[in-house]
């Protein structure tokens, strides 16, 4: 799998899929890139081994620059690319690989460095987590100045993470968002100093990925029930928390720390590391 892309890099490590986007010259997304990205996805959709996929990019000056404008003029043969046959095929080729990406089992965490625009920031805003360079990272939606709307997906994710004020804001003002403004809109999760980006990301990754079988998946589970609604959600967390209470790894986990400590004043002062030393 590592070397069977043309357009990505693959290397797998305790559980964790680091995936590099090389295209050159831009890392446009064409057709080379949206069909590597279908593989991917393809290959990931059924692998228990791998909990968390970390995307990033081999050019620190676009993570994907935005989606190929040579399609505008072969309308014909970007609709017959042959992305994601299980997705909806009302969808455009663009929207069904976002979609593939974003209803992976895995947790999905963007590493942004550089520019990502159109095409480029809606694959990132179809992933579950994104983190930025404070001093390198940029993000637009800026197709209605080229005539169109976002098309891969933009609008949809959009909204759901920023509100409909500032979707339309981003949309239709066209601009470049910086990295500290998409932290402060909830574009990003965060945004951080450039030196510390590989380390805060790849410290979460190995969390997620070290949590008991199921647990990941659940909670995303949950939280994506909670944007249909609140009622909606509730019904699904408890769902699947029956379902991890009734794993031996629910007791097991509760008895470790409660003989370590839990539940006492001094271990309730310290409980994440108390914690995080019998996960």
């Amino acid at each position: 799998m590592i070397d069977a892309y043309a357009t990505l890099k693959v290397a797998i490590t305790s559980g964790v899929a680091h995936v590099e986007i090389d295209n050159p010259p831009v890392n446009l997304l064409n057709a080379a890139l949206m069909l590597d990205l279908d593989r991917f996805a393809d290959a990931m959709s059924d692998n228990d081994d791998i909990r968390v996929i970390v995307f990033a990019s081999a050019d620190p000056d676009f993570f994907v620059a935005h989606g190929d404008m040579t399609f505008a003029d072969d309308l014909a043969s970007f609709g017959e690319l042959p992305i994601a046959p299980e997705q909806d095929q009302s969808l455009n080729p663009m929207m069904r690989v976002h979609e593939r990406i974003r209803s992976l089992p895995q947790t999905t965490i963007a590493k942004l460095r550089g520019l990502a625009r159109g095409g480029g920031a809606e694959l990132l805003s179809a992933m579950d987590m994104r983190f930025a360079s404070l001093e390198h990272a940029g993000m637009a939606q800026m197709e209605c100045a080229l005539g169109i709307i976002p098309g891969a997906g933009g609008t949809a994710y959009l909204t759901g993470l920023v509100g409909r004020a500032r979707a339309l804001e981003i949309i239709l003002g066209g601009r470049l968002i910086d990295a500290a403004t998409a932290e402060r809109i909830g574009w990003v999760n965060r945004a951080v100093p450039d030196a510390e980006l590989d380390y805060v990301v790849d410290i979460l990754a190995a969390r997620i990925a070290a949590l008991p079988p199921g647990v990941a998946r659940a909670a995303t589970e949950a939280i994506d029930a909670a944007a249909e609604s609140t009622t909606h959600g509730l019904r699904k967390a408890n769902e699947v928390l029956n379902e991890l209470f009734a794993e031996p790894a629910a007791a097991r986990l509760a008895k470790a720390a409660l003989a370590a400590g839990a539940q006492t004043r001094d271990g309730e002062r310290r409980l994440e590391t108390l914690v995080d030393k019998i996960s």
